[in-house]
């Protein structure tokens, strides 16, 4: 087990995690610090756990978000969008030369 020290806002929070997972534990600790000022502020006089908690909700907000979101284009998806077109575009063409049965 390894420890990790995660600071959040002014706090500083020693967690365990398994052995090679402490980038990955600071980075989740990161996206939590980003919006620690934003959160702190709203929280009031609701104090450090009421921020948390609005911290928290707002990065499960924003992986709500990038789950909804369109996936992006690749390369491949692209090439395939155009290969569709172009086969509907030489079947129409076909359509309209052979005889109508």
């Amino acid at each position: 087990m390894a420890l990790v020290n995660l600071r959040i806002g002014d706090a500083t929070y020693e967690l365990a995690c398994r052995d090679g997972g402490e980038a990955r534990l600071e980075q989740a600790a990161a996206l939590i610090d980003e919006r620690w000022d934003v959160a702190r502020r709203a929280a009031g006089a609701g104090g450090a756990h009421r921020a948390m908690l609005l911290a928290a909700l707002m990065v499960a907000d924003a992986l709500i978000d990038a789950r909804n979101a369109p996936p992006p284009e690749t390369p491949e998806g692209v090439a395939l969008d155009r290969l569709s077109e172009r086969l509907e575009s030489i079947a129409a063409a076909l359509e309209q030369t052979l005889p109508s049965a």
